[in-house]
């Protein structure tokens, strides 16, 4: 019988991957782009809660971080991988933006009604070395699967393979986007050492069974955009 936590975090799965298809399927790739600063931000901010899954310490943002590995391979499978690059320099400024201007909210004195200023700064306090970690890992992690996809997409080019350029590429990725979050977070004090080995690999171990289990929404985006179903906000215009 699943837990609670569990069942959320099927729930949570669902909610993240069907977002993605109805942005994909209403907007075309505008839709996809807007998706990775929803994921870079709330990532950043769901990091910060730790819960057990599956019998294991886990921080809750590794399925919303997950899901720009899905965007990014939507773009590569369907546009390319310059559009997919893109995407990703586009998560660079939106982290860089959202993590100046809270801190910059954060130096605001309150007045004396105000009930917000101790949450803000509990969690956006922590913003700069959560989005240094974040950025270098996203950076180097995004990088790397969008140059895989790509390469065995070059010598594995049918729909039917779809399965194994994904996995193949977002194996790698995943491992290192992991370990240089994990590893830079902690150095920085947002993690205690005595957790990291663990929290190293429940986070990779999740994000990993995340990109299997988007496997079937990647040929979804494939099909859709095969049969002519996908709307691009530009042709509207």
């Amino acid at each position: 019988m699943l837990l609670h936590n569990e069942l959320l975090w099927l729930v949570l799965l669902l909610v993240n991957f069907g977002s993605i298809l109805l942005l994909y399927r209403f907007f075309g790739r505008v839709g996809l782009f807007v998706w990775i600063p929803i994921a870079a931000i709330l990532a950043n901010i769901q990091v910060l809660k730790t819960i057990d899954l599956f019998g294991i310490p886990a921080t809750l943002g590794n399925i919303v971080y997950a899901t720009s590995f899905l965007v990014t391979d939507i773009m590569s499978e369907n546009y390319g991988k310059k559009t997919a690059r893109n995407a990703v320099f586009f998560g660079f400024f939106t982290l860089i933006v959202t993590t100046f201007l809270m801190n910059l909210a954060i130096w605001f004195e309150p007045n004396s009604f105000d009930i917000a200023q101790s949450h803000i700064e509990a969690i956006f306090g922590f913003f700069p070395a959560l989005v240094f970690a974040s950025l270098l890992a996203f950076g180097v992690s995004q990088l790397h699967d969008i140059w895989s996809y790509n390469f065995w997409k070059q010598r594995k080019p049918e729909i039917k393979f779809i399965w194994l350029r994904n996995n193949l590429s977002t194996m790698v990725s995943q491992l290192l986007d992991s370990l240089i979050f994990t590893l830079v977070a902690t150095l920085f004090g947002v993690f205690p050492w005595e957790e990291f080995l663990l929290l190293f690999l429940s986070t990779y171990v999740l994000k990993f069974l995340v990109a299997i289990l988007d496997t079937p929404f990647l040929y979804a985006a494939s099909i859709m955009k095969r049969k002519g179903k996908i709307q691009e906000l530009e042709e509207r215009y």
